[in-house]
This record gives C-alpha cells, sequence and structure tokens, in this order.
C-alpha cells in the first residue's frame, strides 16, 4: 500500500565546525529534533563546498579537515516547520547558517 502526503523540506546548511553550547551544531540540532518529536531528519557530510565567503572546505588526501560542509536535512508538517523555524531562531541555534525550504510530497510504500 502506498500513503502520499504533502509535507516541508528544510536544509540547513553550516560547517562541521560550527559549535552551539560546546557541541557540533548538526549534534545539537539533531538531538533538539529527536527529543521534540519531529517526524524525520538526516545529516549529510559534504566532500566539498564553499559559501558566502567563498572559502573553499574540502577532504582531501593530504589533510584531515574537520570543517566540511554539513547539511541538515529536516522533513515534517509545515506547521511544525513553522514552529521549528521560530525555535531556532528565537534559540539562536543556526545564527549565521543558510536554511531553505521547500514543500515536497512524501511516499511511504508498505505501511
Amino acid at each position: 500500500m502506498r500513503h502520499t502526503e504533502q509535507q516541508t523540506l528544510l536544509r540547513v546548511f553550516l560547517e562541521e565546525g560550527y559549535k552551539f553550547e560546546g557541541k557540533p551544531a548538526y549534534q545539537y540540532l539533531m538531538e533538539y529534533l529527536r527529543k521534540h518529536d519531529y517526524a524525520g531528519a538526516t545529516v549529510l557530510r559534504g566532500i566539498e563546498g564553499y559559501g558566502r565567503s567563498h572559502k573553499m572546505h574540502n577532504a582531501n588526501l593530504l589533510e584531515l579537515s574537520t570543517d566540511l560542509p554539513i547539511v541538515v536535512e529536516i522533513i515534517d508538517s509545515n506547521d511544525n516547520i513553522e514552529r521549528l523555524k521560530h525555535d531556532l531562531e528565537a534559540n539562536s541555534i543556526v545564527d549565521g547558517v543558510l536554511i531553505t525550504e521547500e514543500k515536497v510530497t512524501t511516499i511511504r510504500f508498505g505501511e
């Protein structure tokens, strides 16, 4: 059986070295999302990227980079994503990072 639903995808772009309350921001964010019962989230670690400053971040074999690009993808209802954006801003969890948002159709099979 297939279940289709309209939801919102929020992507948070940050650098691996970005910290919040003493821990990697992506890790703090994942713990926050799980604690507050968001539907789902995934952390993706990039091998290369740059942002507004055009400073290149990459993983090459000669040096171990600890500042690689990180993307946290969060999918949930529009209401929950709106609440999350408010909480992120109010608590300064993601100051200075880029966030994108888009409407998505989720499809679940076999439930």
